[in-house]
């Protein structure tokens, strides 16, 4: 079916580099905190046959939209 999306949970370091979890446990298993988790929807196409980079930048440009979705105080 066109147009599903698989979901990984992501995190930006303070030096800008994105991490990327499969989920909240799993993170949590590492030591993050899951409140510092954003939940990203990726195309399934993109999940099942792109590179870890290819992903890392697709959830870094998404985190990007959000940031500039949300206005600042």
């Amino acid at each position: 079916m066109e147009g599903e999306k698989d979901i990984l949970y992501v995190r930006r370091d303070k030096d800008g580099a994105v991490t990327l979890y499969i989920d909240e446990d799993w993170a949590a298993e590492r030591g993050v905190d899951p409140s510092q988790l954003v939940k990203i929807e990726i195309p399934r196409e993109l999940y099942a046959n792109g590179t870890v980079q290819q992903l890392r930048e697709y959830a870094a440009t998404t985190l990007e939209s959000l940031d500039n979705d949300t206005p600042e105080n």
